[in-house]
């Protein structure tokens, strides 16, 4: 699960809550909201995992620092509600994981990678369409607001392009909301396209003499070096140290009641109680 995802979503699309202290807490009420079903949904899983991000500074941003740069600052009552988030995993039981220097994403990818080897399948919890790269036999994407799988399918109608080709598609582009550059003028239509004839980035750059249109051609070549750099930015580490894999709680994981009820009383989430996960 994108824990950090769902706490922005949740600030978002939930309604502002103060507790009893003072303390903002609308976004922590919405991240349990989607939290719970979830656990219901997946109650026989072998393994359930919430990813945070750790902070902005990760090794993208030393790669390019204008990565991330045009988003605005963090609202004030919003941060408190990661650590308080954070707080009722540890209070619901459930495993966590973060690393500094690396995104959420970047673990989710490196733990899947892992349990595919080890012979699972892997669903992740995310509505970051980042994640969609990851897609194949054996990774499946839910988003949790629209409460659907997302496979190969609903990525091929939604962008012209497969999972696989995600980062290439993205690398072509771009992406605004992470002030990703891609290559000016080559729209979403153009980049499906494209990839559909040659397949990858490589494979547009190899046969650029195949490509009729001049336009195309020009800004492809102008744009050659953001193209890559910004493949660098989309694709997701798959290779994070993230220690003794064998180590992981195996499950299925067992919701903590009594830490449950204890957390969900000291905020005031009165209304949650009643919809906590048997």
């Amino acid at each position: 699960m994108d824990g950090s995802g769902f706490i922005y979503r949740a600030f978002f699309a939930f309604p502002a809550l103060t507790a009893a202290d003072g303390r903002s807490v609308g976004a922590v009420y919405g991240f349990c909201a989607l939290l719970f079903p979830l656990l219901t949904r997946y109650r026989s899983a072998d393994f359930f995992l919430i990813v945070f991000d750790a902070g902005r500074k990760t090794f993208r941003s030393e790669l390019y620092p204008a990565y991330k740069a045009t988003r605005s600052e963090t609202p004030a009552e919003l941060k408190a509600q990661f650590q308080l988030s954070r707080d009722a995993c540890r209070a619901f039981g459930i495993p966590m994981a973060e690393k500094i220097g690396f995104e959420a994403d970047d673990l989710i990818a490196t733990y899947a990678r892992h349990l595919v080897e080890n012979g699972f399948e892997v669903t992740v919890a995310s509505s970051d369409k980042d994640i969609m790269q990851l897609i194949d036999e054996n990774v499946s994407m839910f988003d949790p607001v629209k409460s659907k799988i997302l496979g190969s399918k609903e990525v091929l109608e939604k962008y012209g392009v497969y999972p696989s080709q995600m980062v290439h598609f993205q690398a072509l582009v771009g992406d605004a909301s992470d002030n990703i550059p891609g290559v000016k003028g080559i729209g979403s239509v153009t980049a499906a396209k494209l990839l559909d004839e040659f397949q990858t980035l490589d494979g547009i750059y190899e046969h650029m003499d195949a490509i009729q249109s001049k336009k195309i051609r020009d800004n492809l070549e102008q744009g050659r070096a953001n193209a890559e750099l910004s493949r660098q930015l989309a694709t997701l580490r798959k290779d994070v140290d993230i220690g003794d894999f064998s180590a992981f709680p195996a499950g299925p994981m067992e919701l903590d009641h009594a830490g449950a009820m204890d957390f969900l009383e000291s905020l005031g989430f009165v209304s949650l109680i009643n919809r906590l996960p048997s």
